[in-house]
């Protein structure tokens, strides 16, 4: 006769997923009880030195003046923690962009067949990922930047002037009409990735080559070229020039950025042509050998095959070394160039109060970080689908 009784558990006390739960809820408890401990503990010693809590102080006159900036020492200084953040975002946006660039250049050549090209690039690599990012900052700065000749008796090149104060380039002048020019520019641009989505398509259907590069830059140029004259050329050229004691157009670029910009990238740069590399290397060498088969050129091997799939391999580690560029700005203290850091730290030795102010800039870092970290992963996780 089969037994028809209930099976008994073990009692609660003896349930492992009873144990876990509650052991988690004591660590949980624990983790509360010290950040609360530590809360009081920090507004008690804040009190006892006469520091509010609070953050009113933000918006009290900053009585300092941001260099390269034009920031008025009359405003808040939370105003000038914003100048601070745009330009850490401005090193770090533009340093991700020439980092990448270049470590994609490195690494690839470390995998060149040519004997030169590949020893030059591990060179690279082995030099300067094995350097502290601090002494290239300070190399560019004191024996670069500080090296070149006053602005009295400049370098003056083609469209270029170069002095111990800054690097004057070429740039662009607005006029009435450039919104209408801009917002035309914006248009080509969406009117020249229907066109490339439009390209594949027939590619798909008919299997003729796309041409999508060549048709989307024609379609951006044509709309370039007729809005610069329909709004009746909104943008001129603006090149440096030298007269004297001063240079007049063009846009300067401030010593300090130039030495915190050429540190990061080449640092940043070495690491990022490691991740290329071994990134290709990953990629089955059956895939190289299928392309062959199909009498792909090395140039298009790598383009259509090698590189789309290591590419899956390369962006979590890559995004991680955008975070390390973004946070090494701050190592711009020692130069003087007024990013974020340095803002805070002035603001500090002004009479801000330190916790506030230091909190305020762990935020900034953390909200940059975070930021950093969404796109990539996004874009890692859209490549992964795409790719599937």
């Amino acid at each position: 006769m089969a037994d028809t009784r209930t099976p008994v558990g073990p009692p609660f006390w003896r349930d492992v997923r009873v144990l876990r739960i509650a052991g988690q809820a004591v660590f949980l408890a624990l983790v509360g009880l010290l950040l609360y401990w530590l809360y009081l503990n920090l507004v008690t010693n804040l009190r006892r030195q006469g520091i509010t809590p609070n953050y009113g102080f933000l918006s009290r006159p900053a009585g300092f003046r941001v260099s390269g900036s034009a920031f008025s020492s009359r405003e808040s200084v939370w105003s000038a923690v914003l100048v601070g953040v745009r330009n850490t975002a401005l090193v770090s946006g533009v340093g991700i962009l020439l980092a990448t660039v270049l470590g994609l250049v490195v690494g690839v050549a470390r995998l060149s067949t040519n004997w030169l090209v590949r020893r030059g690039a591990s060179l690279y690599v082995e030099t300067f990922r094995n350097i502290p990012v601090l002494i290239l900052i300070l190399f560019m700065f004191k024996a670069v930047t500080l090296r070149l000749p006053p602005v009295t008796d400049p370098i003056e090149l083609p469209g270029l002037v170069m002095a111990n104060s800054g690097l004057w380039i070429p740039w662009v002048s607005a006029r009435p009409g450039a919104g209408a020019f801009v917002g035309a520019l914006g248009a080509g641009a969406a009117a020249a990735v229907a066109v490339a989505i439009w390209r594949t398509r027939v590619q798909d259907r008919t299997g003729r080559p796309h041409h999508r590069l060549a048709y989307a830059s024609g379609v951006v140029f044509a709309v370039a070229a007729a809005a610069y004259v329909v709004t009746g050329a909104p943008v001129a050229s603006d090149i440096p020039s030298h007269e004297g004691r001063t240079v007049t157009g063009g846009f300067r670029i401030l010593d300090t950025y130039f030495a915190l910009l050429a540190g990061l990238v080449i640092y940043t740069a070495s690491h990022i042509a490691e991740i290329v590399r071994g990134s290709i290397q990953s990629v089955p060498r059956g895939q190289t050998e299928a392309a062959s088969a199909l009498a792909l050129s090395p140039g298009q091997r790598l383009r259509h095959v090698v590189l789309p799939q290591a590419l899956r391999v390369a962006i979590p580690p890559t995004g991680n070394q955008y975070l390390n560029l973004t946070k090494n700005s701050s190592l711009a203290v020692a130069i003087g160039y007024a990013e974020v850091t340095r803002v805070v730290s002035i603001a500090i030795g002004n009479g801000n109060p330190a916790p506030q102010m230091i909190a305020v800039l762990m935020g900034i870092y953390l909200t940059l970080s975070l930021g950093i970290a969404a796109v990539t992963n996004l874009l890692n996780r859209r490549f992964q689908l795409r790719t599937r």
